[in-house]
């Protein structure tokens, strides 16, 4: 019997429009708005290899180590604007969002 070991199906890439792709697509970092009791958050996950920098979590006050993935949030209702709501964004551990 011939080997065969072509690919059998191509795979949905991140490109393919028209798929339902939410679950790859929070994965991959995008935006998403979540309902807390304080109003609504903007919340975008940052993956460990876009994680440069270090931050403070402002849920338990320890570190956020670079390359540590993790949660940017900021308000999407505030009463500023869009532009103060987004310099007032935190980078929270993905745990300590959950638990607010």
């Amino acid at each position: 019997m011939p080997r065969s070991n072509h690919p059998r199906g191509r795979r949905p890439g991140p490109d393919d429009a028209g798929e339902d792709d939410s679950l790859d697509r929070l994965r991959a970092g995008w935006r998403r708005t979540e309902e807390r009791r304080d109003g609504l958050w903007t919340v975008q996950p940052v993956t460990a290899s876009r994680a440069t920098k270090s931050y403070v979590c402002p849920g338990c006050n320890l570190e956020i180590a670079p390359k540590t993935p993790h949660l940017v949030a900021w308000r999407a209702d505030g009463l500023m604007g869009e532009a103060a709501d987004l310099a007032g964004r935190r980078h929270w551990h993905g745990h300590c969002w959950r638990i607010r």
